[in-house]
Order: C-alpha cells, then sequence, then structure tokens
C-alpha cells in the first residue's frame, strides 16, 4: 500500500492599512557624540567646571567615555578648591576628561586615529596625551580658556601635529522630533556664552 501526502502551501501576503517609513530626521554624528560627552560631563563632582568627552574610533564606534574626577582612591579626600596655596586645589591632583576617556578606551580598544569629542578645548598637559595616542581629530564645544598659555600652547602642539581642532558650531538645538514625543521626553541642550546646560522636560505624547 502506497500512501501519498500532498501538502498545499499557500503564499501569505502580509498586509498593513499604513506603511511604516524609517525615520530620516536624526541626530548627525557629530552632535551625537558630543551629546555624549556633555552627559558625561555632568558625572563630575567638580562643583565649577564639568567637563566630559567621548572618544570615537574610525568606525564611527565610542571606545572611551570621561570626565573631570579625581584619581582613584581620592574621591572626597582631596580638594575642589580653585583658590588657595597650589597644593590646596584641584589642579595639582583633578584626572581631566580626556585623560580618563583615554585610559577607559585603551584598556580595551587601540585609540590610534580616533577622534576625541570633548566638551571643553584640551589643556597643555591633555593635549600632549591626544598627540602622543595618535589620535587624529579634536572636536570641541567650548573654548573660554582661549587667551590662556596651555590653551595657546595647545593650539601650537596640535597644529605642529597636524591634527584638526574642529569646533561644533551647531549643536544640539531642539531634540523635539516625532521619536522623542514619542517616548514623551526631550532633552534640550544651550549653549550660552562659551556655556552648555541640560534642560530634560517633558513633551505631549501621542
Amino acid at each position: 500500500i502506497q500512501v501519498i501526502s500532498t501538502v498545499e502551501t499557500e503564499e501569505v501576503t502580509w498586509m498593513s492599512d499604513e506603511t511604516f517609513l524609517p525615520l530620516t530626521d536624526l541626530l548627525i554624528d557629530a552632535d551625537y557624540f558630543m551629546a555624549v560627552a556633555v552627559l558625561s560631563a555632568k558625572r563630575s563632582k567638580d562643583p565649577n567646571t564639568q567637563v566630559g568627552a567621548c572618544l570615537v574610533d574610525q568606525d564611527n564606534k565610542i571606545i572611551g567615555t570621561g570626565h573631570n574626577c579625581m584619581p582613584n582612591g581620592g574621591d572626597g579626600k582631596l580638594p575642589w578648591n580653585r583658590d588657595g596655596d597650589k597644593l590646596d586645589t584641584k589642579y595639582m591632583y583633578v584626572c581631566h576628561a580626556e585623560l580618563n576617556a583615554i585610559v577607559n578606551a585603551s584598556a580595551k580598544a587601540d585609540v590610534k586615529g580616533c577622534t576625541m569629542y570633548v566638551t571643553l578645548f584640551p589643556c597643555n598637559e591633555c593635549t600632549k596625551l591626544i598627540i602622543q595616542a595618535g589620535l587624529k581629530e579634536v572636536v570641541y564645544l567650548c573654548d573660554k580658556y582661549y587667551d590662556t598659555p596651555e590653551t595657546i600652547a595647545s593650539k601650537r602642539m596640535l597644529d605642529m601635529a597636524g591634527i584638526p581642532k574642529n569646533k561644533l558650531l551647531v549643536f544640539i538645538s531642539s531634540v523635539e522630533s516625532s521619536s522623542s514625543e514619542k517616548y514623551g521626553h526631550c532633552v534640550l541642550c544651550v549653549v550660552q556664552n562659551n556655556s552648555f546646560f541640560l534642560v530634560s522636560r517633558k513633551c505631549n505624547t501621542k
């Protein structure tokens, strides 16, 4: 006895009343990476100047972030003062955001050829590290210390090393797109007088 089984297949077509198209009004890469640097800065305990950095590799992937902080073991034990005897101020101890971003990234990746996004133009000491680490570009948001010897020296060294230094002129004016409304919130980054701050507020939800 021969048993023959036949199975008929039907082509299934998924129908929808509406067609969903991908969003096109997105943050450009530079704004996104700088936004990460800004958020990193908000983790700093410095009561005067919060700085954040974001390190991006040649594939446009974030490999490290950092903010200005005290060295390991020094939190709560070292001063954040700006004035007074030199040993009683933060300047002798604080680890800058750029240093922390490079150290955090180098533990798991090669930082050579990476781009540094930083909220404040690097000082001369961080610039030395940027050059020696082989970074290819510095993108910064604020240059309020442009006339100090440290910043002048930084720019001189970057020029000598052939590393471009580009100011992000158009930052995030608003993220009030359809996607932000969908999730019920938005983040507004405002840059005024070479300073930045974040405003988080609720949007109308759909």
